[in-house]
C-alpha cells in the first residue's frame, strides 16, 4: 500500500503547501487592512474551491467506471497525459513565480475589498481552486496506476495534513522554511514521477489500441525480477517503471525526463541569487543598512523613524541575501516595525501589538518564498542616495541580540557565503540513477534467473515448449521466453480438444512473459503461433496425481463465426428495409403538417433502428447522422450537426412546427437510404458479434436508463425493449457456440432476460404509450437497474468464451 503512496504524498504536500500559502496571504492581507469581518468571505471561497476539487475527482472516477474496457483505458491514458501537462506547467510556474505570487495575491485582495463580498469570495475561490483541480487530476491518475490499492489516498491525506501543519507554523511564525529550495527539490522529484505517469498513460493508450506498438517491448525483465518483490513494488509504485515496457514507453519516458529536467535545472541555476561580494560599511551607514532589511507594512509604518531597537535588528547590506536569511529577515522586520511605531496610550497597546503580530505574517511569508526580496526595495533607494530617516542612530557594536548577527564595525568586510558541497544537478540525477541502480543490483544478485521454483519454457517456431515438463497441480506461473525471431502468440492447451488453459499474446523476440494457469488432471502442451507463420505444438505431458478437473476454453476461429455472421447480416439488411419504410412514413407526416401522427410514427421507426444495435460498430458515420445526440456539440440542440431521430424528437415534443422539422425528416430518410445501399459493402469484424452481446445492453444502461438519451418523448423504456430484442436475436445465433463451451451461460442469461423484460413491459400502457423514466417510482427504478445489472453480469463471459484465438 505505502509503495503507491509516495507520489500522492508529494503532490498533496506540495499542492497543499501552495494552497495554504495562498490562504495565509489572503488572511494576512485582511488582518493587515483591519478587515477581519471579511474573513468569512475568504473561507467561503476556499470551501467552494475544495468542494469543486472533490466533485471534479468524483466526476473523473464515475466517468471512467461507466466506460467499457478499451474506452476506459483510452480515457485514463488521455487524462494521464493531461495531468503530466498540468504538473509540468505547475512546476515551472512555481519556480518562476514563487518570488512574486504573494504580492500579486495581495494586490487582488486589496482591489476586491472595494468591490464587495462577491468579488472577495471569487478571488479566494479562483486562487485556491486552480491548485485543487490540479491536485484532483494528478491524484486520480496516480490512483489509476495503483489499481485497487488505497496507498494514493493515504499518501495524499498525509501530505495535505502535513502541508496544513506547515502553513500553520509559518503563519504563527514558529517555523521557518526555505520555500525556494523546497519548491526546487520537490519540483525535480515531481518531474521524475510525471515521466512515469506519462509512460503509464502511453501504455494505457496502447492497450486501448489508440496508438500502435502495444506488443513491441523494449525490455522484459519479468524473468529476472520477481514482480512481488519489495524493490520492484517500490520502484513501480513510486516511479511507474515496470519490469516490462514497450519501446514507446521507454522513448517517451527518457525524452520527457531529459528535456524537462534539463530545462528545470537550468532555470534553477538562472534563478539563483548572485553570491554576496565583500562590502565595506562605514559606521555611519549601519543605521541605513538596518533600515534596508526592515519590511514596512504600509506607508504609515514606513514613515516612522527608526529606533535603536530597529538598528539592533540590522544585518550586513549587500546585493544578495546571506545564507538562511529568509526567516531571520522576516522576524527582524517585525521587531523593527514594533519598535518604530509608538504604542497608543491606555488599553489599546495590547490590540495594536496583536495587530502588528498578525500583519507581519504577510512579510514573513514573502521572506520565506524569496529570501532576497526583503532587502531589494530599500537597496534600490539606497543606491539612489536616499538619506537615512530622521532619528536613526548608529548601532553600538555590542547591541546585537543573541539570535541576530552583530553589525560589522567600521571597515569590516562581509564574508561571502560558504560554497556548495554539491552542484545543483546532484539531487535530480540521483533521483533518476537510484532506481536504475537498484534494478541492476537486483538483476546481478539474482544471477539472471527467475524466482526459485518458477518453470521456464522456451518457445519459438522451430522448438515450441523447450524445457516443459509435467507441472505440479494447482495454480502455476510459467515464465515463457521467446527465443525465436518473430513475435508470437503462445498458448497452453489441451492437445486433445485444443481447449486453452492460458495464453500470452504478442510476445516479442528475446522477451519473457508470465503465463498464469491452473493445472488439473489432463493433458497439456504448448502451441506457438508466430506472426505470418504456421502453428507449432509441443509434445504433450500428462498430469494425473492430485489434480482435479480444470475448465479450459475451447478456442473459436473466424470460420466458427462465419455462419452466425452471415445470418446476422441478413437480419440487419431486412431490418434496414423495414426502417426505410418507417422513416418515409414519418417524412410524409411532416410534409403533410400532421404533427400528431408524426409523434405516433416516430416511435416505431426509432425502435426499429434500436433493435439493430449489434450493427452499430459497422454503421460507421451513419449512426451519428441517424441517431446522434448533442454530446460534444457546441450548439446543443441548435447545432447544425444535430440531426436524425433525436433532432426530430426534440422538435415534436417542444412545439416546433412541421415546416421546421420537415427538412430533418427528409435528411433522415436520405441517410437511411444511403446506409441501406452502403451496408452490403461494409466489413463486419466477426469478433464484434460476441462483444455486442454484452455492449448493447451496457449502452442501454448508460444511456436510456440514465435519462441521457431522452429529448422529450419519454420513451426510454421503449428503446430499452428494442435493445433487448436485438440482444435476444444475437444470442439465438451464437447459442450453439456458447453451449459447446459453457452450457450454464445461456440458461442464466435467459432467466434474467425474462425478468428484465417483464419489468420493462410493465410500464407500457394498453394504448401503447410508455411511462417516462423520470416518472417511475424509486422502487421500480431500483428493480429495473438491478435486473439489467445482473443480466450484464450473466452476459459478461460471452466475449471471452467466443474470443477468436489462433490456437484454434
Amino acid at each position: 500500500m505505502w509503495d503507491d503512496a509516495f507520489p500522492s504524498f508529494l503532490i498533496g504536500l506540495r499542492e497543499g503547501l501552495e494552497a495554504g500559502l495562498i490562504v495565509s496571504v489572503l488572511v494576512a492581507t485582511l488582518v493587515r487592512s483591519d478587515q477581519r469581518a471579511r474573513l468569512p468571505h475568504v473561507w467561503t471561497g476556499v470551501a467552494a474551491a475544495i468542494g469543486l476539487s472533490m466533485s471534479f475527482g468524483a466526476v473523473l472516477t464515475f466517468t471512467a467506471a461507466n466506460l467499457p474496457g478499451k474506452s476506459q483505458e483510452a480515457f485514463g491514458g488521455s487524462l494521464s497525459l493531461v495531468a503530466v501537462v498540468f504538473v509540468t506547467a505547475m512546476v515551472f510556474w512555481m519556480r518562476r513565480s514563487a518570488r512574486t505570487f504573494s504580492g500579486e495575491i495581495k494586490q487582488k485582495v486589496t482591489a476586491a475589498l472595494g468591490m464587495g463580498a462577491g468579488v472577495l469570495i471569487a478571488t479566494s475561490f479562483l486562487a485556491v481552486g486552480r491548485e485543487g483541480l490540479e491536485t484532483a487530476l494528478f491524484l486520480w491518475t496516480t490512483a489509476q496506476a495503483a489499481g485497487s490499492s488505497s496507498g494514493p489516498l493515504a499518501g495524499a491525506a498525509v501530505g495535505l495534513l502535513l502541508a496544513a501543519a506547515l502553513c500553520w507554523g509559518l503563519y504563527r511564525r514558529v517555523l521557518h522554511i526555505n520555500l525556494t529550495r523546497f519548491f526546487s527539490i520537490t519540483g525535480a522529484v515531481l518531474i521524475v514521477i510525471a515521466a512515469g505517469v506519462l509512460g503509464y498513460g502511453m501504455r494505457d493508450l496502447q492497450e486501448a489500441t489508440v496508438i500502435p506498438g502495444g506488443t513491441s517491448y523494449a525490455f522484459d525483465l519479468s524473468a529476472h525480477l520477481d514482480p512481488a518483490s519489495w524493490y520492484v513494488t517500490v520502484v513501480q509504485g513510486t516511479l511507474n517503471l515496470t519490469p516490462q515496457m514497450t519501446w514507446l514507453q521507454v522513448g517517451v519516458y527518457g525524452t520527457y525526463l531529459a528535456i524537462v529536467m534539463t530545462l528545470f535545472v537550468r532555470g534553477v541555476r538562472g534563478a539563483a541569487p548572485a553570491k554576496p561580494v565583500p562590502v565595506v560599511l562605514a559606521a555611519t551607514d549601519v543605521a541605513g543598512a538596518a533600515k534596508r532589511v526592515s519590511v514596512p507594512l504600509d506607508s504609515a509604518d514606513a514613515e516612522q523613524p527608526a529606533t535603536p531597537a530597529a538598528t539592533r535588528a540590522g544585518s550586513p547590506a549587500g546585493p544578495g541575501p546571506r545564507p538562511g536569511a529568509g526567516s531571520a529577515v522576516a522576524s527582524t522586520a517585525v521587531e523593527a516595525e514594533r519598535s518604530a511605531a509608538p504604542a497608543p496610550a491606555g488599553g489599546e497597546a495590547g490590540s495594536v501589538s496583536a495587530d502588528a503580530d498578525k500583519a507581519a505574517t504577510s512579510a514573513a511569508i514573502e521572506a520565506e518564498a524569496d529570501p532576497s526580496a526583503t532587502s531589494a526595495p530599500e537597496d534600490e533607494h539606497a543606491a539612489e542616495g536616499e538619506p537615512a530617516a530622521e532619528g536613526e542612530k548608529p548601532a553600538e557594536p555590542g547591541a546585537s541580540g543573541p539570535d541576530q548577527p552583530s553589525v560589522p564595525a567600521e571597515g569590516a568586510v562581509a564574508t561571502p557565503s560558504t560554497p556548495r558541497r554539491f552542484p545543483r544537478w546532484t539531487v535530480p540525477a540521483a533521483l533518476v540513477a537510484v532506481p536504475a541502480l537498484i534494478a541492476g543490483i537486483a538483476i546481478a544478485a539474482g544471477g539472471g534467473k527467475p524466482a526459485s521454483g518458477t518453470p521456464v519454457v522456451e518457445v519459438s517456431a522451430a522448438d515450441c515448449g523447450k524445457g516443459f515438463t509435467a507441472p505440479k497441480p494447482g495454480r502455476q506461473t510459467f515464465q515463457v521466453r521467446n527465443t525465436g525471431s518473430r513475435t508470437s502468440e503462445i498458448y497452453l492447451i489441451d492437445p486433445v480438444s485444443n481447449a486453452v488453459y492460458g495464453e500470452v499474446e504478442g510476445i516479442a523476440p528475446g522477451t519473457t512473459r508470465a503465463l498464469i494457469a491452473t493445472v488439473g488432471t489432463g493433458s497439456y502442451a504448448w502451441r506457438c503461433v508466430p506472426n505470418g507463420g504456421k502453428a507449432v505444438t509441443s509434445a504433450a505431458v500428462r498430469v494425473s496425481a492430485g489434480g482435479g478437473s480444470v475448465q479450459a476454453v475451447l478456442p473459436v476461429s473466424e470460420k466458427d463465426l462465419a455462419a452466425p455472421l452471415a445470418a446476422y447480416r441478413t437480419y440487419v439488411d431486412q431490418g434496414l428495409a423495414d426502417l426505410q419504410t418507417k422513416t418515409r412514413t414519418l417524412q410524409s407526416d411532416l410534409d403533410a403538417d400532421k404533427l400528431d401522427q408524426a409523434r405516433k410514427d416516430w416511435l416505431p421507426a426509432h425502435t426499429r433502428y434500436a433493435s439493430l444495435g449489434a450493427a452499430y460498430g459497422t454503421f460507421a458515420d451513419f449512426d451519428a447522422k441517424i441517431n446522434g445526440r448533442t454530446a460534444g456539440l457546441a450548439g446543443g440542440v441548435d447545432d447544425p450537426a444535430f440531426t436524425g431521430f433525436h433532432r426530430i424528437e426534440y422538435g415534436l415534443w417542444h412545439g416546433q412546427s412541421a415546416a421546421t422539422l420537415a427538412p430533418y425528416a427528409k435528411r433522415l430518410a436520405a441517410d437511411v437510404d444511403a446506409l441501406r445501399k452502403d451496408f452490403p459493402k461494409q466489413d463486419f469484424d466477426p469478433a464484434d458479434l460476441p462483444l455486442r452481446a454484452h455492449e448493447i445492453l451496457e449502452n442501454t444502461l448508460h444511456r436510456e436508463l440514465s435519462g441521457n438519451a431522452d429529448y422529450g418523448s419519454g420513451t426510454e423504456l421503449a428503446t430499452t425493449e428494442a435493445n433487448l430484442d436485438g440482444t435476444r436475436e444475437l444470442l439465438t445465433l451464437l447459442r450453439p457456440l456458447i453451449d459447446k463451451r459453457n452450457a450454464k451461460v445461456i440458461p442464466a442469461v435467459d432467466t434474467w432476460m425474462r425478468r428484465t423484460e417483464q419489468l420493462v413491459l410493465a410500464q407500457r400502457a394498453e394504448d401503447g404509450t410508455w411511462t417516462p423514466l423520470d416518472k417511475l417510482s424509486d422502487t421500480d427504478r431500483q428493480r429495473l437497474d438491478g435486473s439489467v445489472g445482473q443480466l450484464l453480469e450473466e452476459l459478461a463471459p460471452i466475449p471471452d468464451l467466443l474470443e477468436i484465438r489462433k490456437a484454434a
